[in-house]
């Protein structure tokens, strides 16, 4: 994979980064007999979802489960690893203020740390977030506010979040919250309460790993497409993209010693969006290198801690809310596979930390960065610093995408510019600046795959909908439950429903008068005459017939709006009461999303 490209001058079709949405990509395009060529600036294929392997040890960076709700994404991972992606029982944590809390959040355990005085200051927070919401609903901090409550969301979410992205979480868009946490739908809750249709966003109790880190499988990837005749060419960038009127014409590349111009047909990108403008030549419009240049990134640099102890702490991770250690979220890869330890006898840790780059914390030394991680681990109890034999440190950079006030605007217009290409197609996380798990950045790739091929889908809105895929694929023309809850759960008009139900009751008085009164006989109708006692001026008589109509019509009337209005009423109980059950189960994890 390290030979260079060689005299090679023409890829057809070329993929730009060997990420997990470049290599879905690729392997799309492999399966259909094309043989695209994949260009990776890094020395390892899998993008961030890579694993780092040093002194025997294996490091995942930021700990990818493997899980989706997109069975084509489940049944392609099952098939390329078979037995080798195992399933591990999750068990994670928050550290706050010297306690563990189990997370997701379990009520018990969280009432017993939290006391009975926190515990009673969070209900009457929600409580009144209930009553008295925040009239907007524009910012993280006002979103979680109003559906949780202004103190629950500042011991669990303010501190962790504000690590992670390095801003207030009142400057952080409402945006990232409605893509991140799916399935708050109202068709969607009530659907899923009566139907049990869809499935959890994320698996609570469980999740699939590879049985030697994420790297397992991206490996498995590059082996099949190199199989199947694609190239993968890893230590190569892409310093220009040529383009001429709409369409893409050739690349440059740098492969560390050389530079190669290659022409090309079809381009697919997962480079981020700031540098693919940058590498335009001729260069895009001011607008559009303007608006490229004010997307935000966050970074991300782990301290890979080799700790000579067998059993430190039974999470796989745990999220740290304490605001006087830097480190946002430790991993302990030993809990998610046992190969990922070199030695049983001693663990393997990952120390996150959210930076940017150029920042004090990205530009630390090795040395004293893992001195830092080594007290900071120290500091928490988890571990001695003395037990720390050695480390290694990973820096990632554009490692989150961040949905701050402009981003919307800057990408718009990104977006546009970008579309006039008719053979540019943009996927994965940094190709389209989504916070996109790997399932969607996989789908996104396959879906850029499949527009070559002929099909015609918009990859901008891959992770828009929980289920975009099944979707688009599965263009289904009988009723789906979600329309049926649409139709059963229309609310109910009184006025109308009372007036349908009071002429009809009005009509059948009338008409049963009459139908006496026709019959004839000694005695006329002496059961109907009854009704006298209680509507007077009531008879059995064709005049009769007109008062029993109008009384029938008002009794009916009365019924059927009472009936309505309990109706609606009891609805948006129901309603009310599995939204909120919705809610708290998004809540319970919230923290994976971030």
């Amino acid at each position: 994979m390290h030979a260079g490209l060689g005299t090679m001058n023409r890829a057809p079709v070329t993929i730009i980064g060997a990420g997990p949405a470049g290599l879905a990509a690729a392997h799309e395009l492999v399966a259909n007999a094309l043989k695209p060529l994949v260009l990776e600036t890094g020395a390892d294929v899998g993008g961030i979802a890579r694993t780092v392997s040093y002194k025997g040890c294996r490091f995942d960076i930021g700990g990818h489960r493997f899980f989706t709700k997109l069975s084509s994404i489940h049944n392609l991972w099952q098939n390329m690893l078979g037995p080798d992606l195992i399933s591990v029982k999750r068990k994670s944590s928050i550290l706050y203020s010297g306690h563990f809390y189990d997370y997701p959040l379990r009520t018990a355990n969280a009432l017993q740390n939290l006391g009975i005085v926190e515990s009673a200051r969070i209900f009457l927070s929600y409580v009144q977030a209930q009553l008295l919401p925040n009239p907007t609903d524009d910012t993280f901090e006002q979103w979680m506010s109003n559906r949780f409550g202004s103190r629950l969301f500042q011991i669990f979410f303010k501190t962790y979040t504000e690590k992670v992205w390095g801003r207030p979480c009142n400057a952080i868009q409402a945006d990232w919250a409605a893509q991140r946490i799916k399935g708050l739908s109202m068709r969607a809750v009530v659907t899923k309460a009566l139907f049990g249709a869809g499935s959890a966003k994320t698996l609570i109790d469980s999740f699939h790993y590879p049985r030697g880190g994420p790297g397992m499988m991206w490996e498995r990837f590059q082996e099949a497409i190199s199989r199947w005749g694609g190239k993968i060419q890893t230590n190569c960038t892409v310093t220009s993209l040529k383009h001429s009127g709409s369409s893409i014409v050739a690349l440059q590349i740098f492969d560390g010693l050389n530079k190669q111009d290659l022409s090309v047909d079809h381009v697919i990108s997962s480079m981020p969006i700031p540098n693919l403008i940058g590498a335009l030549d001729p260069a895009p419009p001011g607008a559009v290198k303007t608006a490229a240049e004010n997307l935000s990134y966050r970074a991300l640099m782990m301290a890979g801690l080799i700790v000579n102890r067998e059993n430190l702490f039974p999470e796989q991770w745990i999220y740290i809310h304490d605001p006087d250690v830097a480190v946002g979220r430790i991993q302990n890869f030993r809990n998610w596979s046992p190969d990922m330890v070199a030695d049983g006898q001693r663990s393997n840790l990952g120390m996150e930390y959210f930076c940017n780059e150029g920042d004090q914390t990205w530009n630390m030394s090795d040395k004293t960065f893992i001195d830092m991680a080594s007290g900071e681990l120290e500091k928490l109890g988890l571990a001695a610093h003395r037990d720390v034999l050695d480390g290694i440190v990973i820096r990632q950079a554009k490692a989150y995408p961040i949905y701050d006030h402009g981003y919307r605007r800057n990408l718009a217009i990104i977006r546009r510019y970008l579309n006039g290409f008719k053979n540019l197609q943009t996927i994965g996380r940094n190709g389209t600046h989504r916070y996109n798990n790997m399932d969607h950045s996989m789908q996104s790739g396959i879906l850029a795959a499949r527009n070559i091929l002929g099909e015609n889908f918009d990859l901008w809105h891959v992770n828009d909908e929980a289920e975009y895929h099944e979707e688009i694929v599965n263009q289904m023309a009988v009723e789906t439950p979600g329309e049926i809850v649409a139709q059963v759960f229309t609310r109910m008009d009184k006025t109308a429903f009372g007036t349908a139900v009071g002429t009809v009751t009005g009509l059948a008085v009338c008409v049963a008068t009459l139908w006496l009164i026709i019959k004839g006989g000694p005695v006329v109708g002496p059961k109907m005459g009854l009704l006298a006692q209680y509507f007077g001026g009531y008879t059995v008589t064709y005049k009769g017939a007109l008062v029993g109509c109008l009384y029938g019509f008002v009794a009916g009337f009365c019924s059927g709006w009472l009936f309505a209005f309990l109706r609606n009423f009891l609805l948006l109980f129901y309603l009310f009461k599995i939204r909120k059950s919705a809610e708290y189960k998004s809540l319970r994890d919230l923290l994976d999303q971030i």
